[in-house]
């Protein structure tokens, strides 16, 4: 008979129905360990949930959202390799000023960071037991018959509007472009409060003289949003801060080449000399920007190789790989009294 698998338990602040980055990450390293090991996802862990069922490894997201079950699983199975991911707001802000999310990262036996530029947040201590994973998504294709029928040029924007993402700097970029420009924001993502959501109706509502500059999902299903992003001509990522967007990822891999704020989240996921970057909140630089993008079909195209020399990163069976090692070489390393 075959031996029972050893437990593993991810912890994920987001889950299922939030649709979002740790989301993704969390659902994704976990089919990549259920092979090997018995793996639950949860948006906490607590050891009274099952106290005869302890994880032999905790892989947590997010050092401040997810302190409270990293300090549980600290304390009720010490020796036990403790996996903190660093997965946006806690690498670029929380682990500067929350005292939880800095205990989190002592706690941990692992770290991980999800593009190299992370590595540069952390103190020598922490960097020492930190590995960077790159995330991953299939590689897609456009439909090119509607491409080729699109009068508009297509830009895709994708993020739940918040603070962090900094939406309004792609919206109020759309009253910098010329009158006849062919550049069209579609805007995937649910508006968090009342302030971005009327920003965006009102947006949605205005006539411009030649297209439709703006339109608004407020949110899409996964597949849904992949189809739209393959198949549009590039993709705005404005945000204030990230860990490493999984949007780029599906971007790139898509063949769809990428406008992004000069913010390190997004300078290690793209390298230090991209061309398609613009300072962040800079709504006249993003303009511009859409404007030679839309025009200017070698830059375009240079773009989209500059984005296809960073695809390798991204690839699926390189991350798998690499949880993979992760977990194996965590659990070879555990205190033999745990």
């Amino acid at each position: 008979m075959r031996p029972p698998m050893t437990r593993i338990f991810i912890v994920s602040p987001a889950l299922r129905s939030t649709n979002n980055g740790n989301w993704q990450t969390a659902h994704r390293w976990s089919t990549f360990l259920h092979a090997d090991y018995r793996v639950s996802l949860g948006a906490e862990w607590s050891p009274a949930d099952r106290p005869q069922e302890l994880p032999a490894c905790l892989i947590a997201l997010h050092a401040r959202r997810s302190a409270p079950s990293i300090a549980r699983f600290a304390d009720a199975c010490p020796g036990r390799p403790l996996v903190v991911v660093l997965t946006g707001t806690d690498l670029y802000r929380d682990i500067r000023s929350d005292e939880t999310a800095r205990h989190s990262l002592d706690l941990a036996s692992h770290l991980v960071v999800l593009q190299e530029e992370g590595l540069a947040e952390l103190t020598a201590a922490h960097r020492a037991k930190c590995r960077v994973i790159y995330q991953s998504a299939p590689a897609r294709t456009s439909d090119v018959s509607q491409t080729r029928r699109r009068r508009t040029f297509d830009v895709v924007l994708v993020g739940h509007m918040r603070a962090e993402k900094d939406p309004c700097t792609p919206m109020r970029s759309l009253d910098h472009l010329p009158d006849d420009s062919r550049v069209r924001l579609i805007h995937i993502g649910r508006a968090l409060d009342d302030e971005y959501r009327h920003a965006a109706q009102a947006l949605q509502a205005r006539v411009w003289r030649t297209v439709q500059r703006y339109v608004w999902f407020d949110g899409l299903p996964h597949g849904d949003t992949l189809r739209r992003i393959a198949n549009a001509q590039a993709l705005i990522v404005s945000s204030a801060m990230e860990g490493g967007a999984n949007v780029i990822i599906e971007a790139v891999n898509a063949g769809v080449p990428v406008l992004a704020s000069h913010i390190p989240g997004n300078i290690g996921m793209l390298g230090r000399d991209y061309d398609g970057y613009f300072p962040l909140g800079d709504d006249e630089a993003l303009a511009r920007l859409l404007d030679r993008a839309s025009r200017d079909r070698a830059f375009l195209t240079a773009l989209q190789q500059q984005c296809a020399r960073r695809a390798p990163l991204f690839a699926p069976a390189l991350e798998e790989a690499q949880v993979i090692r992760l977990v194996t070489e965590a659990l070879a390393q555990r205190s033999p009294v745990s």
